[in-house]
């Protein structure tokens, strides 16, 4: 009786647990339109935003020469699609834009990415093909996300935010890409996210 009572709880509990999970519902905490843009990825290949709409897509900036905070923001972005894929989630893309242009050329970008071991290499689009104060202008205006290069040295100044863009190019969310202090970055939260807000838009 007493087996048969712990098994009827275990039941409820993990009933509970996934109704809560199908009942999720997403909520935006912003509110950027991304204007249109025009880039080249990693593949020599020309996006816009007109190409990436119709799926949401995650956003985040790096460059290849960075010291510091580049390669684990595309480690943990690796592991997002990681979440992603054992969700069985696949209408979506990952966009990574390049905020030392001159130096970062598309052979630049594809060498960059070739060092990580990324599940799923055809949603990945890491973008140059622009100048300087372009990037500069874009990030601050379309993400309210500061980049600037100094003068001297070669480290570009940027967040480490990653951004969810909605199927209509509208940033409706953003997320810690590094872990930093007590907060880490929260691989199931930005998939089931991403889940969400693509069962949502159909």
């Amino acid at each position: 009786m007493r087996k048969n009572l712990n098994v009827l709880v275990v039941v409820l509990i993990v009933a509970t647990i996934l109704g809560a999970c199908s009942n999720y519902k997403f909520e935006a905490t912003t509110e950027y339109e991304i204007e249109d843009f025009e880039v080249t990825n990693h593949q020599g290949k020309t996006m816009s935003l007109e190409s990436l709409k119709g799926k949401p897509w995650l956003a985040m900036f790096i460059f290849t020469s960075c010291t510091t905070v580049c390669q684990p923001m595309t480690n943990n972005m690796s592991e997002i699609q990681k979440e992603l894929i054992e969700r069985n989630v696949e209408d979506y893309n990952i966009v990574a834009f390049t905020v030392d242009p001159t130096i970062d050329t598309p052979e630049r970008l594809s060498e960059y990415f070739g060092y990580f071991d990324v599940p799923d290499e055809s949603k990945w689009h890491l973008v140059t093909g622009y100048d300087q104060s372009y990037i500069e202008r874009f990030a601050l205006d379309n993400f309210k996300a500061l980049v600037k290069k100094p003068e001297e040295g070669d480290q570009v100044m940027h967040g480490t935010t990653f951004y969810l863009v909605d199927e209509k190019g509208i940033a409706v969310k953003n997320y810690s890409g590094l872990s930093e202090g007590n907060q880490d970055v929260s691989f199931e939260t930005i998939a089931i996210d991403m889940e969400a807000l693509i069962k949502e838009s159909k």
